[in-house]
């Protein structure tokens, strides 16, 4: 399977994986802990869609907007005092849509130990222009054989998104066609 075989078609120049990647780093407060003393889902979750919206944003060189988050995955709980790294590039892109994959690992502030792996995330961005309505994102260039391994796996989260979306529209049309009322 080759990358342009199945990329849609662009009339914008691509751009290289490396051009719209980027790393959020933040120190965790007490202001971040749940109940259990952890920092919250949430606190990382919104870290994550933050650092996705800069790379969305900077790949397709204007606004672009939340669509879905995919796989949302809590390996290691983080901690007050941790450094987290959130780090996040395009991995496909579609006609006005990117997937931006997420890594988020922390590591102790006071401490030289390597950072471990606590989360990961696929989003899935549209960009968007003035009015909020989708506009085309210019191809994704993948660099390196990794790159080229994250686009395919994208495909394929893109090729099941799209299948879940349709099998769920299809039971709901039947349900509806029955007169079940949900």
């Amino acid at each position: 399977m080759t990358t342009q075989a199945q990329a849609p078609q662009h009339d914008l120049p691509g751009k290289p994986t490396a051009v719209s990647r980027t790393t959020l780093s933040h120190i965790m407060t007490g202001n971040d802990t749940n109940l259990l003393g952890t920092v919250h889902g949430g606190v990382i979750m919104k870290l994550v869609d933050d650092a996705a919206g800069a790379v969305a944003g900077r790949h397709s060189g204007g606004p672009a907007v939340t669509a879905s988050m995919d796989e949302m995955v809590f390996l290691e709980p983080v901690r007050v005092g941790d450094l987290v790294h959130v780090k996040a590039q395009v991995n496909w892109t579609g006609r006005t849509s990117m997937e931006v994959g997420v890594r988020v690992l922390a590591e102790r502030w006071n401490e030289s130990a390597p950072a471990t792996q606590v989360a990961s995330a696929y989003l899935v961005f549209t960009a968007v222009d003035e009015s909020g309505r989708p506009r085309p994102v210019p191809p994704v260039i993948p660099e390196t054989e990794r790159d080229k391994r994250r686009w395919q796996e994208a495909q394929i989260r893109r090729t099941h998104r799209l299948a879940r979306r349709r099998a769920i529209k299809e039971l709901r049309d039947r349900r509806a066609a029955e007169g079940i009322d949900d």
